[in-house]
Parts: C-alpha cells; structure tokens; sequence
C-alpha cells in the first residue's frame, strides 16, 4: 500500500473514533437532562380532592390510589395509583393531576347494574343462568365481569350439548349513573353424536360397544333423547365404562388409547371415534388358600371360595370372596385380617393362578365419620350404608362399598367418601361429602293395550320421606273397564336392621273387563323382608281382602251366578316368599337366574280356607359375542281350598302368559251358557323361551327384534256342574317381537299365531303395549 493510502487510512480512522466520542458525549448530556427533569418532577403534597365521584366515598378512593398524604412521589407511583383505580373495577376511567400543593384525583365512577336480563334464552331457563352469573343487581357493572359471565354462560350451553352458542352482553343506560346488563343469546343448535366409532376392537362389534356406552348416536328421536348430545364430561365416564366392561369379561390388559373428536362441517355434531387396545382374554386357572397369620387355619376360608377353574376372569369374583373372607374373620372375632390376592399370569394358557393370602393387617381403627351436605337426608340414613362404625378397624374395602351403597340410594347427585388422618396414629376419619337432590315426583302417565285399551294413571311418590330414607307413593289408574287405586309404604331399615318392612292397600274393580261380569276387591298387607344370602331373600307377610263378583249376564255360566250369590267374602292369610335373583350382583355378567316360590295360607279368620302356591323360574344368557340374548323361563301355580269351592277371582285365569291368546281366552269354559264364560282354574303351568337379536338398524334407533314360542295350560276345578271341560289341555304358540325402547316408554308388538289349541279357546294373533309417563 503507498504511503498516501495508508495516511487516508488513518485519517479516516480518526474521523471515526471523533464521531464516536461526539455521539457518547451527546447521548450523556441528554440521558443527564432526563434524570434531572426526573428528579425534578419529584414532589410532595399537602391536600388531596377527589373529583367525580357519585356514590363512592372519597376517604376510599384515596384508600384505594394507596397515596398518603404529604408523600414525596414521582409520576411513577402517580401512575401507579391510577391502575390500582381502574384495576378495582369501581371506575370507567381515572386520571390523577397536580395542581399546586394539592394532589387532585378525577373519576368516572362505573354505573350501579339496575337488573340483570337475559334474552334469547329458551333452552335453559332465566333462574338458571341467574345461578351461573356472578353480576348482580344494586352492584356497580364491571366490563371484566360482564365479560366472564358470558363465557359462563357459553359454557352453561356447551354442557347443554350446544357448543355453537354465542353470549353478548349488552348495556342499557337507564340515567343517574344505572344501567341495565342484558346478555343477548343465540342458542344455536344441539350439537349432536353424528357417529360412534371404535377402531381395536375384534372380540365386540361396534354395536355391542355402543350399547355400554352413556353417549348415544343421534337417532330418530333426536329431539327429545338428550345422551345423543355432545357433553366433554361424559367422555371420561364412557371411558371407564368400557374398561370396566372388558375387565368384567377377564380382558385384564384392557386400555383405551385415546378419544378422538372431529367437528362436523356444519358444526353441530361431532364424530367420536374410541380407539382401544383390547389384549387377551384370560380365565381362572388354580385358586388357593394360604394363612400367613399366626394361628389362623385357612381352611374355612377357602371352603367359601365359589370361584371356578376355568371361569372367565372377573375382578367382582375377587372382590366377592374377599367379602366373603371377610365375614369369616369377623364371625371368629379376628380383627385386623387383610385378604391380598397375589395373581399370577400364564400366558401360555391364558389363565391366572389366584392366591388368597391372610395376612395381619395394620391396626388402624375408625376415629369418626363425618356426614356433610345433607340438609335434609337424616345422619342415620347414610350411616347405615357403612357397615364400619367408630372404633372398628378400619376397612378401606368396606368403605368403598359403604361410598357405593351410599350413591346406589339415588338421595344424591353426589356422594363423595374420602379418609384422612385422625388424631392419632393408628386413627382414620372418614369423610363422607353429599350433595343431595329431589327425591319426589308426581308422575302422569298413559298406557295402551289391544285387550284392555287406553288407560290414564297419576303417580304420587317419595324416596326419601322426611329425609328418613322410607319410600311412599300413591297411585291412580283408570282404564276402559277397570279402576285400581294402591297406597305403599316401605321402611328399608326396620327396627334399624336388614329388614324391609312394606305395608300396600289398594281398592281395584272391573266392569265386564274382557267378561260378562264385575269384580271388586279391597285388601291390604304388611310384610317383613329380609336377607337369606348373598343372592337371596324371604318375605313374609299377612293379607286381609274382601272380595266380590256381580252384575253377572244372565247368560252366564251357572258357575259365576252360584260365586255371585257368595256375596262380599274375606280373606285373611298368611303367607311367605322366597326369592333367588343374582340379575344384579352376579358374578357372570353374561348370565342370571331368578327362582321365587311363595305360598299363602288363607283361614286364619275369614271366610276362606285355602292353600296358594306359586313358582317361577328364569334364565337368561347372551350369546354370539353378546349380540343375542336368550331367555326361558317356567313357571306354575296351584290352588287347594277346603270347606268350599274356589272362586274365580282366586283361581288363575292364564292372563298374560301365553301369548297368541286373549285374556280370559284358555282353560276351563262353559260351553253350555250362551256367553261360554272362561271360569279359570285351580292349576297353570307355563313355558316361555325367547330370543331377543339386532335387526340390522342402527341401535341408537332403540330397535331390536325377537321370536319366541309358549306352552302351557290352565286346569282343573272343584265343580265342574257335570258339564264344563277342566281338563289339562296343552296350548301352544309361536311368535316374533318388535321391541322399540323410545324416550316415551317402551313398545313392544308381538304378532303371534296359536298352534295348539282348544276349539273354544279365543286367539290374539297381534297385541302392543304402550306406557308412557310424563
């Protein structure tokens, strides 16, 4: 580089580093001036004014600026002090200037709300979303507010299922500083469950998913079902509704993945597509009994086993002998026993090696329990759900099921049950946190039938009579010819024990109900039920009635003019019933029993002496991966009298149980009379199987269809007047259902065609049934 180069270089570089030095001194001097005009707006005031304000007292807004007086401040800490006043949300606007010595604060109060309206609303009522909003009247209006309680609002309708409402609020100035606050609502549409989809499964179809499910697909009444809207909440619960569901069927590895939801095009609906990992299905392999407790023989523990090798696994299998276990325990004094089952997997069989192990547990015992939110529900009622009281050792099963008992009595929305540490160690206190909700009801209703026509009832009832868990209801029913009428009474804790007392009167007559006669009947009983085990119950009980025919034709067989001329007569007996029912609770989800067998024994005073045996028996199963159910049932009665005839209004008369025939239309007739009165008879038995399958419609339609086939008769009287044939005749049919569960009541048609018969028997090839309530 020349020596000219390098000295232009140079000069340039000087020229630079001048600038550079000229810029910082500059940028000094200002940032000085600044801190000194800073500094300088720095001052203290001897006075305050408070200027604007209507309703708000002066000394408060100088409380809530958070300025004293005779304070040196700076426009920062002046600024300060008006967000603190439009922070508190008392002004529309605030502004804070000196003047002098005098520190002046000038505001725009916010307007007094005047009422709080809403328009637009239909769906959900005023009061209602008066409970949601926090604005109220006589209180200053708040935009913030104003703002949140609409999206309150806009939740309130997304829990509704109408995700598409949109809330505004609006105000109305109403002078001297009043406003009214309107929130201005389009509802929109319900957004609705266009679809229902599983992606995963392989052992259940889609169909059988949806039916365990809570959220159902929109379907034909998608005006009225409201489980067809899209609720966010519910998700969760469907969620463990099908796990508990696939865990109940021994698919113990069960998961769902995830819930995936798509909006419509439109929308107003969403498409909900479950994805689930089901795994394998596993069965009870070897189950065994071990004692680790010292001195307790595991012997009588295993005896009460009932679960069988090779029985699909269920988590309630466990639990129930676990109870049973329990029990043992309880009844040789034992305190402290703790049941572990230790599962062991094999794959290679797909089966689990249970071991029931006892072992001494932790001594902890019951401090208290506390009950919470029942203003109206007595203590005593929910105490009675737990079996555990203050000062027994604590049961973490036996309060879990006490919690379940507590919500299975339908008193409350919810019925929280959580523990915690008492005073003590070895203390637990058990919380138990209710909400409760209307227990009574008045019902009208209607119902229909091809034999008996329409009928009206009203319905009067209360699950929680004067909060002391008792259940009473009042019942009105009139139909083309007949009017029944019945008072019920039910203690379910008698004398504060495991026993149902009920006490029923009711007053029923007929006019020529499918007859040539009348009929009316007064009674009433009051029975005791109580537990005979796990799945089983006696009842016992005494009935007093009287009991009338008349206004029989004069055409009419010789046999009702003789029972006619009988009179009122009275009846008292007594009687018990035995039931056996394992529909709820059983440990096969897939499969029930019922049996009852009950007799009454009438002559204890009255006018009649009799011998009343009924029996009933019933299985039901679902089959082909649950998509069909299977029933049969048997069923029989039988009739003794002595000291006197029957009379036709104890004998049985068939009505109801062999389909394809009218009422009064099988057993013992009259064919001399000209009206060829059907009499009843002493004995029935009957058979019934049934099938009841999906016809290919979607279920949210609520469609399903069915066949079955009957057998059965009705026979046998004391006087047969030389002339009436009581023989035991069989009768026969053969049918197919529609079954149609609607919002208002379930439908079933049954087209039917009677294969056996009597020449004098009178058929009923269509019937349908209706009972709506409202």
């Amino acid at each position: 580089m020349s020596a000219d180069g390098r000295n232009g270089f140079k000069i340039g570089r000087n020229l630079k580093g001048g600038f550079r030095f000229a810029l910082f001194t500059v940028l000094t001097v200002i940032c000085g001036l600044l801190f000194t005009q800073a500094e300088a707006q720095n001052y203290s005031f001897s006075r305050v004014s408070v200027e604007g304000n209507e309703l708000i007292e002066p000394a408060t807004i100088v409380k809530i600026a958070g300025i004293a007086q005779g304070e040196t401040v700076s426009d920062a800490a002046l600024n300060d002090a008006v967000q603190r006043l439009i922070g508190s949300g008392l002004f529309a606007s605030a502004d804070i200037v000196t003047s002098g010595g005098t520190l002046v604060i000038r505001v725009r109060e916010n307007p007094v709300v005047n009422i709080v309206n809403f328009e637009g609303n239909r769906r959900l009522k005023d009061e209602d979303l008066a409970g949601v909003v926090k604005s109220q009247a006589r209180r200053v209006y708040s935009a913030a507010q104003a703002e949140a309680d609409a999206a309150a609002i806009t939740q309130a309708y997304a829990d509704a299922g109408r995700l598409a409402a949109r809330v505004e609020p609006r105000i109305i100035d109403r002078g001297n500083n009043r406003v009214d606050l309107v929130f201005e609502i389009r509802e929109g549409k319900v957004t609705e469950i266009e679809r229902l989809s599983f992606t995963g499964n392989r052992a259940y179809s889609d169909r059988r998913l949806r039916q365990v499910l809570g959220t159902k697909q929109a379907g034909l009444l998608r005006t009225i079902i409201q489980r067809d809207t899209y609720v966010a909440d519910r998700i969760e619960f469907d969620k463990q509704m099908l796990t508990d569901f696939y865990r109940a069927r021994g698919y113990i590895d069960f998961q769902v993945l995830s819930v995936t939801r798509e909006f419509s095009r439109e929308r107003d609906g969403f498409f909900l597509t479950f994805a689930v990992r089901e795994g394998l299905s596993y069965k009870f392999g070897k189950i065994t009994t071990v004692s680790e407790y010292e001195g307790v023989d595991a012997a009588p523990y295993d005896a009460v086993v009932r679960i069988r090798p090779g029985a699909t696994y269920s988590p309630l299998a466990i639990d129930t002998t676990i109870s049973r276990m329990e029990k043992i325990a309880l009844d040789q004094g034992l305190n402290f026993v703790n049941i572990v089952p230790r599962v062991t997997r094999n794959e290679r069989d797909q089966t689990l090696d249970i071991v029931f192990a006892l072992t001494k547990g932790p001594r902890v015992f019951v401090e208290r329990i506390d009950i919470e939110g029942n203003a109206t529900t007595l203590d005593k009622v929910i105490r009675r759900q737990f079996k555990t009281v203050e000062g027994d050792p604590f049961n973490p099963r036996e309060i879990r099921e006490g919690a379940e008992r507590t919500r299975a009595l339908g008193f409350f929305e919810t019925a929280e049950v959580n523990s915690r540490q008492g005073t003590a160690g070895d203390q637990v206190i058990v919380d138990v946190n209710v909400e409760e909700k209307p227990t009574g009801s008045l019902s009208f209703g209607a119902s229909y039938s091809v034999s008996n026509g329409v009928g009206f009832n009203i319905g009067l009832s209360e699950a929680n009579f004067l909060g002391r868990g008792q259940y009473v209801s009042l019942n009105l029913a009139a139909g083309t010819d007949n009017k029944n009428s019945s008072i019920t009474f039910v203690e379910p804790a008698f004398l504060d024990r495991d026993l149902k007392f009920r006490f029923s009167a009711y007053y029923n007559t007929t006019e020529n109900d499918n007859s040539d006669y009348s009929t009316k009947r007064i009674g009433g009983s009051p029975s005791i039920e109580f537990p005979m085990g796990e799945f089983s119950s006696l009842e016992l009980s005494y009935k007093v009635s009287q009991d009338e025919i008349y206004d029989v034709d004069a055409n009419s067989s010789q046999l009702l003019k003789n029972e006619e001329a009988r009179g009122a007569e009275l009846t008292s007996s007594l009687g018990y019933r035995y039931a056996y029912d394992t529909r709820i609770g059983g440990l096969d989800p897939n499969r029930s029993v019922r049996f009852e067998f009950g007799q009454d024994f009438a002559g204890v005073g009255g006018d009649i002496q009799s011998v009343k045996s009924t029996a009933l028996a019933s299985y039901q199963m679902k089959a082909f991966r649950e998509e069909v159910t299977l029933r049969a049932e048997i069923e029989g009665g039988a009739l003794f009298t002595s000291g006197g005839d029957s009379r036709l209004v104890d004998r049985f008369t068939g009505n109801g149980k062999i389909r394809g025939f009218e009422p009064n239309g099988i057993g013992p007739r009259d064919l001399t009379a000209t009206n060829e009165d059907a009499v009843g008879g002493n004995y029935f038995a009957v058979a019934r199987l049934e099938a009841e399958f999906p016809l290919g419609l979607p279920e949210e339609y609520g469609i399903s269809g069915g066949l079955f086939a009957d057998f059965g008769s009705v026979w046998g009287l004391d006087n047969t007047l030389g002339i009436i044939d009581d023989g035991m005749h069989l009768r026969s049919s053969i049918g197919f259902s529609i079954f149609w569960d609607t919002a208002l009541g379930p439908l079933r048609f049954n087209f039917s065609k009677a294969l056996d018969k009597q020449s004098y028997d009178k058929e009923q090839n269509f019937d349908l049934t209706v009972s709506t309530r409202f």
